[in-house]
């Protein structure tokens, strides 16, 4: 029930998910009952197929937490939400996995609460994929801890680099420091005593990394804190529609001007499709005890489906249970 086109663009995409998947998983539709079975109504033929009929179900939640609910007295008064079902389900092993486009922080609080903390995971944190002139890095945190200490930031950087591992294929990811300078000594506090605990680590810690730097893809992990990276995630989700601003008002100027947009279109077609949120999906909450993936709150059927095989593959590829593992390795 989560999301600016909730409920509608969630079944549409979950069930376009269903059919993609040819029954490699099925799909919980957490919800008021009544609002999900109109839409999938709306969606005949898609909910028709056979496949599709087959996987998917409905799970009661009447309880609707919005956007402007307050997380933590949403979570107390509202706990037949689609969010507490739904994390309920895969806490009981119903589910392997939840996915949702709603209140980030009732997201991220509920997963935390419900699904329980990692051992000696001092705060689960989000990463976000961006893409560079090389291959997509993960940012964290993407916005889930705004003040961090610095043994949070060396916790972060073992949670990315496990989950750039695990999905990206990378066996031994470069992580980054982002700072204001390359130098050792650059940075407030927490950056400066992260800076000694990463070097000191097993990590593959290339050092400092400047705002400069982050799409030239030295790094696969950029770390720092929830505010710094919810800044920068916003930032970027921003560069395509401005992009699309610029190239349309040149297009106005003359033919010629015009004539140059036409040519371009396609190259800039395939670099926004590298920019666009909706290709990844979602972020991960990592350091919860299972899978939960959060939705930007405008996602669409495409990025609804995207979330739900991002889901699937990090619940397949065990991220969880490796960055348990990996974490007692670490020094108290």
């Amino acid at each position: 029930m989560g999301g600016d086109y909730a409920p509608a663009a969630v079944v549409t995409g979950a069930l376009e998910a269903v059919r993609e998947a040819q029954g490699r998983f099925s799909v919980i539709l957490v919800g008021r009952k009544e609002k999900i079975l109109e839409e999938i109504g709306k969606n005949g033929d898609l909910a028709g197929h056979e496949m599709v009929r087959e996987h998917y179900s409905i799970e009661p939640a009447d309880d609707v937490i919005e956007m402007h609910d307050s997380p933590t007295a949403a979570l107390k008064s509202k706990q037949n939400s689609s969010i507490g079902v739904g994390l309920r389900l895969q806490r009981d092993k119903k589910a392997d996995a939840f996915v949702s486009a709603g209140n980030t922080g009732a997201v991220l609080s509920a997963s935390t609460l419900i699904l329980g903390r990692l051992k000696r995971v001092g705060r689960p944190t989000i990463g976000a994929l961006i893409p560079t002139v090389k291959s997509p890095c993960l940012l964290v945190d993407a916005g889930a801890n705004v003040d961090c200490r610095a043994k949070h930031l060396l916790e972060f950087a073992l949670m990315g680099s496990i989950y750039v591992s695990s999905m990206l294929g990378k066996t031994d990811p470069v992580v980054g420091l982002l700072n204001i300078g390359e130098e050792e000594s650059k940075g407030n506090t927490a950056t400066v005593e992260a800076f000694g605990l990463l070097k000191q680590s097993k990590l593959n810690f290339a050092g400092n990394v400047e705002g400069r730097d982050l799409l030239k893809g030295t790094v696969d992990v950029i770390v720092c804190d929830g505010f710094v990276g919810n800044v920068l995630l916003k930032f970027g989700e921003s560069v395509p529609s401005f992009f699309k601003a610029k190239v349309s008002r040149l297009a106005e100027q003359s033919i010629r001007q015009k004539l140059i947009a036409l040519l371009a279109r396609g190259t800039l077609r395939g670099v926004m499709k590298e920019l666009d949120y909706q290709e990844y999906g979602g972020v991960p909450l990592l350091g919860v005890d299972g899978v939960s993936v959060i939705g930007h709150g405008r996602s669409t059927p495409k990025a609804i489906k995207n979330m739900i095989f991002r889901a699937e593959e990090t619940a397949v590829r065990q991220v969880s249970s490796r960055i348990a593992q990996a974490i007692l390795q670490l020094p108290e």
